[in-house]
């Protein structure tokens, strides 16, 4: 279902994401002026593989599930967009066709400029495209350091670091528990096993072994961080 207008939290998602709001006031509005609203209910297909690219996105609500198909026909999650943050730019420069799936996750919102006018935006503003290329910089640097934990680091560590950024982009504060925070994003285990690069069955263990120890606490709607000190100490330690 689509609404031509961002909800209040919609739109502070949108001008508070770290790139957008690193741009001059008149290249942000031009960028909004063009924009349009799309709302999606979880699983909804926003973009498929292969699509030519129509439109540059961005997440004002929700998560966007970035995925691709194995040859078995098994669906691998690769990613997940929050809000405030622009992707399906890459097609657009490079003409080529879109590479992965992108799924709603939940309720979802995203604000979309058509690629005309995306095109009209660089011809007006030239200080987009050194923008764009800060954002594919951060993109390539943040590529290198998944790719460098992957090889260098225990499932531990990685699954802490996980769940800190988890924390900071959908972390809900306890209003009953001062120090816990409730992960506002649902991941089944085999989705988060999926973004660390490994099975269920050891992601599991290592919940499990977190639990235990009160750093986090499982419910059957997602997980709580009882101890994010703890966890930034896993994180940051490779043994």
């Amino acid at each position: 279902m689509d609404d031509p207008i961002l909800t209040i939290e919609e739109r502070e998602a949108i001008n508070t994401g770290r790139w957008f709001s690193s741009l001059s006031p008149s290249l942000r509005h031009d960028i909004l002026r063009c924009a349009y609203v799309k709302r999606f209910k979880d699983g909804g297909l926003i973009a498929a593989r292969g699509d030519p690219p129509e439109e540059w996105i961005a997440c004002a609500k929700g998560a966007v599930r970035v995925s691709s198909t194995s040859i078995s026909g098994k669906q691998i999650t690769l990613t997940y967009v929050e809000p405030g943050i622009w992707f399906g730019d890459v097609a657009i420069f490079d003409g080529d066709r879109r590479t992965h799936d992108a799924y709603a996750h939940g309720d979802t919102t995203i604000l979309c400029v058509a690629k005309a006018d995306f095109r009209k935006i660089l011809g007006l503003h030239t200080e987009l495209y050194e923008a764009m290329l800060r954002l594919h910089a951060r993109r390539i640097r943040q590529l290198f350091g998944l790719v460098e934990d992957l090889n260098t680091l225990p499932l531990r560590s990685r699954l802490a670091k996980q769940l800190l950024h988890l924390v900071r982009s959908y972390g809900i504060p306890s209003l009953s528990h001062g120090d816990e925070i409730r992960i506002g994003l649902q991941l089944a285990q085999e989705e988060l096993a999926q973004l660390l690069g490994a099975s269920r069955q050891r992601v599991n263990q290592e919940l499990k072994s977190m639990e235990r120890e009160d750093i986090i606490r499982i419910e059957p709607g997602g997980l709580v961080v009882r101890d994010r000190d703890a966890l930034l100490r896993i994180a940051d330690s490779d043994s």
